[in-house]
């Protein structure tokens, strides 16, 4: 009898020790997330980053993309549904990451393009015509500059905003922040600081409901 109740005694013990030990292990690992996504929140969010929908909005999709990468481009109408889903509650910000050779010099004329308010513009020009640019996976710049040269700019403004130091700076801190985050391919996709556990459109769009009904 004595040892009946002295090996329930020890079994009881282990079980709350065990309990004990994934509360704590629990704990630590969503200390660990939290300190990841603040982190992350640190280096994701630039300020003076393009943004399509309310600047006040509570969910933010992060996106790094490069204008001659074909998944950002057919991503880009999908993103623009996810702000429509959920009206006021949710914007992206896009951040530069020009993987593709020659990559570097056209994202600096979507930046000069920023300057005079025509950002939103100049992509959507960029994506609807790639396949003028972008020949073998390598972006042409001089191809993508005579389509930009279409838009209603001051070309001479324009020329000039793409040598600007402020603009190399703003690429290098994009591809500088990318590469801390781990960014390897576009488009990379963030929500709340969160990164998708997988790619595709269903994981974002569920990482963006999670996100809503957390801040809303």
């Amino acid at each position: 009898m004595n040892r009946k109740i002295l090996f329930i005694s020890a079994a009881g013990l282990l079980i709350s020790a065990l309990v004990v030990a994934i509360v704590v292990f629990q704990d630590q690992k969503t200390s660990q997330q939290t300190a990841s996504v603040s982190q992350n929140m640190s280096l994701l969010e630039r300020k003076g980053a393009p943004i399509k929908g309310p600047t006040n909005a509570k969910v933010t999709i992060v996106e790094f993309f490069d204008p001659a990468c074909g998944t950002c481009r057919d991503f880009h109408p999908l993103t623009k549904q996810l702000i429509d889903r959920y009206p006021g509650k949710v914007r992206v910000m896009l951040r530069y990451a020009p993987l593709h050779p020659g990559s570097d010099q056209v994202v600096k004329m979507l930046e000069a393009a920023r300057y005079q308010g025509k950002f939103w513009q100049a992509l959507e020009l960029l994506f609807g015509n790639q396949h003028r640019w972008v020949i073998n996976h390598a972006s042409q710049p001089m191809r993508a500059l005579a389509l930009l040269n279409s838009l209603d700019l001051d070309q001479e403004k324009f020329t000039a905003d793409m040598k600007r130091p402020e603009v190399a700076q703003v690429v290098q801190q994009d591809v500088r922040d990318g590469q801390i985050l781990n960014v390897r391919a576009t488009p990379e996709f963030f929500v709340n600081g969160r990164p998708m556990p997988s790619f595709g459109y269903k994981p974002l769009s569920q990482l963006v409901k999670e996100a809503v009904a957390d801040a809303y």
